[in-house]
């Protein structure tokens, strides 16, 4: 996967035994293995503070610390942010 410091950060917060993360992860993978970029799992079980931002709404996909899914993560929208956001992203792209 890509280390370049011009890529996204991708981050899923998740607890234990959350079946729509289990989801997550699987489109998550899928997006990273397709765009060759990485991507995090933090869960929010024993931080208070992401517990009380969160709770309701596991799993969330953080991008560059702004949240821009939760629950059931829509695999086209979030492949269309990171192609809009990151060009070099696009499978058309020439990369370096």
């Amino acid at each position: 996967m890509t280390s370049s410091q011009d890529a996204p950060d991708l981050l899923l917060l998740t607890r234990p035994g959350c079946h729509l993360c289990a989801d997550a992860r699987r489109v998550l993978e899928r997006i990273g293995k397709d765009l060759s970029i990485d991507w995090r799992e933090q869960s929010i079980e024993g931080d208070a503070d992401l517990t009380s931002r969160f709770g309701e709404e596991i799993p969330v996909l953080m991008i560059d610390g702004v949240q821009r899914d939760f629950w059931q993560l829509d695999e086209a929208r979030i492949r269309r942010l990171l192609e809009a956001g990151w060009p070099w992203l696009r499978p058309d792209s020439d990369r370096a």
